[in-house]
C-alpha cells in the first residue's frame, strides 16, 4: 500500500471498513500528497479507529501519533500491530505523525514510543480481533469460544474447514465505536514480536523511493531561502523580533528568477524559481541590523561560571532528614564539579520543508518530530484555523531531538502564503548548525563522602541545564510570541541516583537558556549520570574497592543487578582498585565501568531501558589523544519488539556517545554560535570507532521500555573512569579532546 497514492476517499470506495481506535479521531483515512479533506477534525483518544482500520480487502491501515526518526519504531509498531490482530506483517500499513490522520500524542522524545503510545494501539488491534470473532460467531452460529484466529481468518476450531477471512467480516461494516481501556493485550502465540523483522522504510531508501522530505517536488513549486539575524543561535537575551533596520531589494534587482522577498519584522525570505537563484539571492541581498553582542562566555574555561552566575530557581526532587549532619560528619570528603559542554545535533543533510499554502487551507511536508505542535504554531503564525492546516511527516535528516525540522517548515509556510505558490525551502549548512536548538551546556556540583567504615554516608547534587522548547523561530522573528526567557523543567532526568544513599539531596536549578537550547539524546540524564558514576568511582578508590562490587552494594534493583553481573562476564572484569596503571612505552592502558537507568518526561519520569558499559582505551601520554579501543555494553529494555532494531540502536548510541564525549563541543563569541562547519565541529572518523560488544537482556515478558536513548546514557562516566583507570587523573568536563586531555597530564607532571 503505497501511503503516497491512497486517498481517503479512496479508501472508503474500497469497500467496508472495520475500525477500531484508541486514541484517534473518527474517520479512518490515508491521504495523498495533494489530496488532503479539510476541515481535519482532531482525532479522538477514546476512538478505535483513530488507531485502526481494516478494508474489505482484508489489509490493515493503523495509526500512532508518533514518528520514525530512524528508530525503527514503524517497523516496531507494525510488528505489535500484526500480533494483536493477528495478520500478517505484510498486510499491516503504518500511518505516523500525520495531523491529519493520526492522534495527538505528543512529541516523539524520550523513547516513549514502545513503552506509551503504542499500548492504546495494541489495544485497538485487540480489540478489533474480538469484535470480528463476535462477528464470525453470530455469521456462523457458534460460540465464541469455540473460534480462534490465525492469520487473517477466523477459524471454528471443531471444524478448521469452517472459516471466515477477516475481509469477508469486513464487507460493508462501518463501525465506529469507542476504545476499550480494559481490553486485555492479544499477546497468546505471537509471530513477529521479538523478532528480527527486515526494518520496512529501508527498500525505498536504497532503491531511491521518494522518502525524505528533501526529495519531494510538487507542480509549479517555487524555491525558498531566509536570512537569519546575525546573533546565530542566540534565545531571550538577543532581540530577536526587533532588530532589522533595512532590506535593500534594489541590491539582487539585476539577479533573474526572484519571485519575492519576504520581510515580516525581523523574518527575512527570498523566493525564486530555482533553487540556485534563491542561494544567490540570499548571498547578496543587503539587509542592515542593529548591532547587538552579549552572549556571556561560554568557552570551556568559563563555562562553569556562566551557568553558576545564571538566574535558576532551585527545584527540590529528593531531600532526606539529617542529609546535611551527614555532610558535616563527613570522614573523608569527596566534592566535585562536572561540566558537560553544548553540542548539538549535527543533521548531516540541513533542515528542509515544503509548504502549500492557500486563503483557506495549508498543506506541510515535514521532518518534524512534533507534527500536532507544529501545527499548532503554524495557526498562529499564519492566522489560520488549525482545521485547516495538515502537517504530513516525511523522514528527514537524523535528529537526536529538536532540530531546525519546525523552523523550516514555519519558513516555507510563510512563504508559501506570501507567494500563493507551493514552496520548498532548505536551510544551508551554516544556518542549521548556527540554530538548532543545542544540546545545553550542564553544571553538575556534587558535595558527599564516607564515613568511617568506607562506606557512603552521603550524597548531594545541584544540577543546572539551562534548556526549554526552543519556540519556533519564524514565531519570534516575525513577533507572533514575544521573546521572553522561557523555564522549562528538563534538567531533572535521572538526577535521582539509584542507590541506596543513607542521606541523599537533589536539586534541579531550573534556568532559562543562555543560547538557543532543548532536548537532545539523553537530555539531562546523560550528563547527571556522569556526576553520579565519575563520583562512585572516586569514592570507591579511595575505599581501596573494586568499582563494580563497590557499586552492588549499594544496588537493589534486582534487574540492574543482573545487568552489571552480565557486563563483567562479557568483559571479562578482573576485580581490583581501579587504576592499575598498564603502561606500554607511552601508551597508557584503562578500563572503566558505568551503568545507569534512564528516566524520562516529567519527574518523577518514568523509567526506561537500562544499560552497563564497560570500556577499554589507550592515551598516548605524549601527544594526549585517547583511542576508545574496545566497548561491552549489556542492554535491558525489557520486551525487544525488534531484536534487530534494538541492537542497532545501542550500537548507535555507543559510537554517538564516544564522539561526544572524546569530540564535540560548540564554540561560541559574543554574538553567537561559531561552530557552523564541520571542520570546527569534529565527530569521531570511521577510523577511530572502537570494537563493540553488545549483550541484550531478554525479558520478553515485561513490557517494551524503549531503547533509543539509554545506552548513551552511562558512556561518558564509563570512559572517564577509564581514564582515570590509565592515568590516575580525573577528567570532569568533556570533550577529552587531546588538547585537553595534555593540559591534564602536564599538569599532573609540575
Amino acid at each position: 500500500m503505497n501511503l503516497f497514492a491512497l486517498t481517503r476517499r479512496q479508501l472508503l470506495q474500497a469497500g467496508g471498513i472495520l475500525s477500531v481506535s484508541a486514541m484517534l479521531p473518527h474517520a479512518v483515512l490515508a491521504s495523498g500528497l495533494t489530496d488532503a479533506v479539510f476541515p481535519v477534525s482532531e482525532r479522538s483518544m477514546g476512538q478505535l479507529d483513530s488507531f485502526i482500520a481494516l478494508s474489505a480487502d482484508g489489509s490493515v491501515t493503523a495509526f500512532n501519533g508518533h514518528v520514525d526518526l530512524g528508530t525503527g519504531v514503524r517497523t516496531a509498531l507494525a510488528q505489535y500491530v500484526a500480533d494483536a490482530l493477528d495478520v500478517e506483517f505484510s498486510a499491516v500499513t503504518m500511518i505516523l505523525g500525520d495531523t491529519s490522520l493520526t492522534p495527538d500524542q505528543g512529541p516523539t522524545i524520550a523513547s516513549s514510543t514502545l513503552q506509551v503510545t503504542a499500548i492504546p494501539l495494541r489495544k485497538a488491534a485487540s480489540q478489533l480481533r474480538l469484535q470480528l470473532i463476535q462477528l464470525a460467531a453470530t455469521a456462523m452460529n457458534a460460540p465464541t469460544a469455540q473460534l480462534q484466529t490465525q492469520a487473517g481468518w477466523v477459524i471454528d476450531s471443531r471444524n478448521p474447514s469452517r472459516r471466515l477471512s477477516y475481509a469477508q467480516l469486513a464487507t460493508n461494516k462501518d463501525d465506529h465505536q469507542p476504545l476499550n481501556p480494559n481490553t486485555p493485550l492479544n499477546t497468546a502465540n505471537p509471530r513477529y514480536v521479538g523478532q528480527p523483522v527486515a526494518r520496512v522504510d529501508i527498500p525505498a531508501k536504497v532503491t531511491g523511493g521518494l522518502s525524505w522530505v528533501h526529495d519531494l517536488r510538487l507542480p509549479g513549486m517555487l524555491h525558498g531561502r531566509v536570512i537569519r539575524p546575525p546573533y546565530p543561535g542566540t534565545d531571550s537575551s538577543a532581540p530577536l523580533g526587533h532588530s532589522l533596520i533595512s532590506v535593500d531589494e534594489s541590491s539582487i534587482a539585476h539577479l533573474p528568477g526572484i519571485v519575492k522577498i519576504v520581510v515580516k519584522h525581523d523574518f527575512v525570505g527570498i523566493v525564486a524559481r530555482r533553487e540556485e537563484q534563491a542561494i544567490a539571492a540570499m548571498r547578496m541581498l543587503k539587509v542592515t541590523w542593529q548591532p547587538w553582542a552579549k552572549v556571556p562566555a561560554l568557552d570551556p574555561e568559563n563555562l562553569a561560571i556562566a551557568l553558576t552566575d545564571c538566574k535558576k530557581t532551585p527545584r527540590i526532587l529528593r531531600e532526606d532528614a539529617g542529609v546535611d549532619t551527614a555532610l558535616n560528619e563527613r570522614h573523608i570528603t569527596v566534592d566535585a564539579d562536572y561540566v558537560w559542554p553544548y553540542q548539538m545535533h549535527g543533521s548531516i543533510g540541513p533542515s528542509c520543508a515544503v509548504a502549500n499554502v492557500t486563503a483557506s487551507q495549508a498543506v506541510i511536508w515535514s521532518g518534524t518530530q512534533n507534527p500536532h505542535d507544529l501545527r499548532r504554531d503554524l495557526s498562529l503564525l499564519l492566522e489560520m484555523d488549525t482545521r485547516w492546516i495538515e502537517v504530513k511527516r516525511m523522514e528527514a535528516s537524523g535528529c537526536y531531538g529538536r532540530n531546525c525540522a519546525d523552523d523550516v517548515s514555519a519558513d516555507a509556510a510563510l512563504l508559501s502564503q506570501a507567494t500563493g505558490y507551493p514552496v520548498r525551502v532548505q536551510l544551508m549548512r551554516e544556518q542549521e548548525a548556527a540554530w538548532e536548538p543545542k544540546g545545553s551546556g550542564q553544571l553538575m556540583r556534587v558535595r558527599g563522602g564516607l564515613d568511617e567504615a568506607l562506606k557512603v554516608s552521603c550524597y548531594e547534587l545541584h544540577t543546572c541545564y539551562p534548556s526549554n522548547n526552543a519556540t519556533t523561530l519564524p514565531l519570534l522573528l516575525t513577533r507572533k510570541v514575544d521573546n521572553n526567557p522561557d523555564v522549562q523543567t528538563m534538567g531533572d532526568r535521572s538526577a535521582v541516583p539509584q542507590y541506596s544513599f543513607p542521606q541523599m539531596r537533589v536539586v534541579c536549578e531550573d534556568a532559562a537558556p543562555l543560547v538557543r537550547a532543548s532536548w537532545m539524546r539523553g537530555v539531562s540524564a546523560l550528563p547527571n549520570v556522569f556526576a553520579h558514576e565519575s563520583w562512585l568511582d572516586e569514592v570507591a578508590f579511595l575505599a581501596g574497592q573494586d568499582p563494580i562490587a563497590f557499586r552492588l552494594r549499594l544496588i537493589e534493583d534486582e534487574r540492574a543487578i543482573a545487568l552489571i553481573n552480565e557486563v563483567k562476564k562479557l568483559s571479562g572484569w578482573q576485580e581490583g582498585p581501579a587504576h592499575r596503571h598498564q603502561q606500554q612505552g607511552e601508551l597508557l592502558h584503562g578500563r572503566g565501568f558505568a551503568w545507569a537507568r534512564y528516566f524520562h518526561s516529567k519527574f518523577p519520569g518514568f523509567g526506561a531501558a537500562w544499560a552497563a558499559w564497560v570500556c577499554d582505551l589507550t592515551v598516548n601520554s605524549r601527544t594526549g589523544e585517547v583511542r576508545i579501543d574496545k566497548v561491552f555494553v549489556t542492554h535491558d529494555c525489557g520486551q525487544m519488539v525488534n531484536p534487530a532494531g534494538v541492537r542497532h540502536q545501542v550500537h548507535g548510541n555507543i559510537i554517538q556517545c564516544c564522539s561526544r564525549v572524546l569530540k564535540e563541543t560548540v564554540t561560541f563569541d559574543d554574538r553567537g554560535t561559531t561552530s557552523v562547519e564541520w571542520g570546527s565541529y569534529p565527530l569521531l572518523r570511521f577510523d577511530e570507532l572502537p570494537e563493540v560488544e553488545i549483550q541484550l537482556m531478554d525479558y520478553p515478558e515485561q513490557p517494551a521500555m524503549g531503547a533509543g536513548e539509554s545506552a548513551s546514557v552511562p558512556g561518558a562516566a564509563a570512559i572517564a573512569n577509564a581514564l582515570f583507570d590509565a592515568t590516575g587523573r580525573r577528567f570532569r568536563a568533556p570533550p577529552f579532546t587531546l588538547e585537553r586531555v595534555l593540559q591534564v597530564l602536564q599538569g599532573a607532571k609540575k
